[in-house]
């Protein structure tokens, strides 16, 4: 992170146009629309057509996917007409750059971590990704990849490479996204279960504490960054 540049907010899972109105409201730079129906923010392409376009010109679009096939990602595009794709599966290197020739879109795949171990996997999507997203490895027993609330060591990523912009997520909250800033120097912090009332409702005051307090966080180190 350099002094030229904010750290970017991306607000996900929003499934209504409260939601929507709330995290545009807050200036948010990315809202994420979930397209995976195991999650409990899970969208029909008819609804996020509806909240794209709520959203088009004022923050970018983020089609969130896992494993999906050529064919509904095909619709999304058409349909929802999405500025980024994010891969929260177990999509390969060789299937990312498959997806950005294909459907001319940038790409953001998220790599799960919870030990050091789990970071080997940079080094391979760092050349065809956009850009990288860090999140909280599930549980053995989850149905889904992402959205538990779960956070990792964030001192892992302290020394990672930055050949291409990170995004910080899981478990990420408006009380402790300054730390995570302050550890991390991200380019964007990532949030769905941490400004919600429950499962896939999000709570228009923790969006715009999350918002506030990212601003307020990154202002305050940025002296610090200078290069």
């Amino acid at each position: 992170m350099s002094s030229k540049s904010m750290v970017e907010i991306k607000i996900c899972g929003i499934k209504d146009l409260a939601a929507m109105d709330a995290a545009l409201n807050a200036r948010v730079n990315f809202v994420g629309l979930v397209f995976f129906p195991a999650s409990p923010r899970a969208v029909t392409l008819v609804e996020a057509a509806k909240l794209a376009e709520r959203a088009r010109g004022r923050a970018l679009v983020t089609a969130l996917l896992v494993d999906a096939d050529d064919a509904l990602i095909g619709d999304i595009v058409a349909q929802v007409k999405p500025d980024l794709l994010q891969l929260h599966g177990k999509e390969s290197a060789e299937r990312v750059m498959a997806l950005r020739a294909r459907f001319g879109k940038p790409v953001m795949k998220a790599i799960a971590v919870e030990c050091a171990e789990d970071l080997r996997s940079l080094a391979v999507y760092e050349s065809v990704v956009d850009r990288i997203l860090f999140d909280a490895k599930s549980p053995e027993d989850a149905s889904r990849p992402g959205g538990h609330g779960r956070s990792f060591d964030w001192k892992l990523l302290s020394k990672v490479s930055r050949k291409k912009p990170i995004m910080l997520s899981g478990g990420l909250t408006p009380e402790n996204v300054a730390e995570a800033i302050r550890i991390v120097c991200p380019d964007a912090v990532d949030v769905s279960s941490g400004v919600e009332r429950s499962p896939g409702k999000k709570d228009p005051e923790k969006i715009n504490a999350f918002a506030a307090n990212v601003r307020a966080t990154t202002t305050h180190i940025l002296p610090e960054n200078v290069s």
